[in-house]
Formats: structure tokens, sequence, C-alpha cells
């Protein structure tokens, strides 16, 4: 029986994913001088705009406009004309309460050196999987659209394509017989470029130094569909284009759309936090029992 299954994927520089990264790098700031610190950071921007909203308790007053523009340059944007906002407090007494002491150890039941001590701050749904249809223990086409875009960003980076801007995303439809990748159906991509860039010379750069690389897993065939920037010319993009917001990719951030997603985002939040340390955990079980043939 044959099933189509697409997934996708976004450059760094798309704005959600520019979101993340600047949720997560706050976050990191904050972790590197105060392990101890409680993160929950949303991050939105548009047009020139970016604010930075949620609850920091912290030892450590993470400089965020620095960071910011750190994220910015460091995924290819000019961070002078930005204009940056900040709406930050600290972590509600009541959650903190529940983390700091979990139920358990508020009704004397267990001591502090029984690893039950700390509480979550919030309930959740978290999904964990893993397959053995790619060395990553991951689906196919969610392994192929990441490839694809990291090999985007590393020529834009290293210049080995010339006239490309950050933004940009893949989507790759692969094609299953019995359960299993038996062909790549479709690819997309569509990728910012400067306006003087020729459309058909960048065609086919990518095609040469981007798809061949990242599809070696599974090849291309004489009936696979590939669109490059299907819809034209696309040179407006990025913040200018578009508004970002963290968490608005989380089927990017885990398995596409073969696997369900309890809804909670990753990105700029601490381990405190069952959204991000349950679903990692719950990869990390799957990854494990996949790995060792018990499923």
């Amino acid at each position: 029986m044959k099933r189509f299954y697409t997934a996708e994927s976004v450059t760094e520089g798309h704005p959600d994913k520019l979101c993340d990264l600047i949720a997560d790098s706050i976050l990191d700031a904050c972790l590197k001088e105060d392990e101890n610190s409680r993160v929950a950071c949303e991050v939105l921007a548009t047009k020139r705009n970016i604010i930075v909203a949620g609850e920091i308790t912290s030892r450590f007053e993470p400089q965020v406009f620095e960071i910011i523009k750190k994220v910015l340059e460091s995924a290819g944007y000019e961070a002078e004309e930005i204009h940056m906002d900040a709406l930050i407090h600290k972590q509600s007494p009541d959650i903190a309460e529940a983390v700091e002491r979990s139920r358990e150890r508020r009704a004397g039941t267990v001591s502090v050196q029984s690893g039950l001590a700390s509480g979550a701050g919030d309930q959740g749904i978290m999904i964990g999987y893993a397959c053995d249809e790619t060395p990553q223990l991951m689906p196919m086409p969610v392994v192929l659209a990441n490839r694809i875009v990291r090999e985007l960003s590393a020529s834009r980076r290293s210049g080995y394509i010339t006239g490309i801007l950050p933004d940009g995303k893949a989507q790759v439809t692969v094609e299953y017989e019995d359960d299993r990748p038996a062909r790549l159906d479709t690819v997309i991509v569509s990728c910012q470029h400067e306006k003087e860039k020729s459309l058909r010379k960048l065609e086919h750069e990518i095609r040469e130094k981007v798809l061949r690389p990242a599809l070696r897993m599974l090849p291309p065939d004489e009936d696979t569909k590939i669109l490059i920037n299907p819809s034209g010319r696309f040179v407006c993009g990025g913040l200018d284009a578009d508004t970002g917001l963290t968490g608005r990719k989380l089927m990017v951030d885990t398995y596409g759309s073969l696997v369900p997603h309890g809804g909670g985002a990753f990105s700029g939040k601490d381990c405190s936090k069952v959204d991000r340390s349950g679903a990692y955990m719950a990869r990390y079980i799957a990854k494990n029992m996949v790995a060792a043939g018990l499923a």
C-alpha cells in the first residue's frame, strides 16, 4: 500500500525560527550564569520590530537587546534599523512554589534526596517518536527537509552560492510502500535572494550545490518533482515580509506530519518546563527502544 508523507523545514533566517533562536539565546545566557534560572521567553518579530516578553527569574540579568543583535547578525540580518522592546517579569510565585516543591514533598511523602522533590510548572502532552528508516532514527521526510535547509544556510554563509539571503524553507514529500520509504516524490525549495540574482542561475545552483548533497539518502528519480522558488521572485523576505513568533514551527522542531504533537513549544523554556524536558525524555526513551530493537 502506497502512502505519501510530507515534512517541512525552515532556515535560521525564517522569522518564526529567528524568534525561536532569540528566545533560546536569552535562555542560554541566563543558564550560563545561573543554572537554576527559570525562563519562559516569547518573541514576536514584524516589520523591523522585535518584542521579547515572558517570565525570567534568575540571579543574572540578561542583556536582551545585545542578545537580539547578535542573533540577527549571526542569521544574516542588519540589526541597526530594528526597534526592540522587552516586557519581562518574574515567574508567578504560585508556579514557582509548585516547581520548587512537588506535591509529594509538600505532603511529606518524599525527601529532597529522593529525586521527586521538584515539581512541574504546568501540565501537558509530550510525545516521543523514533523509527529505523534513517540513521538518525527519524522519519525520512524530516531528515531530508532539515538537510536541505542546512545546506542552503551553509551555502549562504560560506558564499558557496552568492546572492541568496537568510529567509528560506524546504518541503519534502516521500512515497512510502508498505510503511517504508520507497522514492522521493516532491521537493520544494523557496530561497530569498537579491534582486539582481538570476532565477535561472539560482535554480541551477540550488539543484547542484544544495539538493545533490542533501538528498543522497534518497536521490530523486526521473519522476521526482523539484520546484525551486515556484512563486517566482523572492526578494522581499524575512521581517519585512512576514511576522515571526516563538513556537510556531513545532512540527519542524519534531517529526513532521507523521506524528501527533502535544502543542507545547520548546524554545525559550528551561528544563522545569515539561513541554521541553518531557518531550526530550520521551524522544530519548523512544530512540533507545528502537535502537535496541524492542520496537
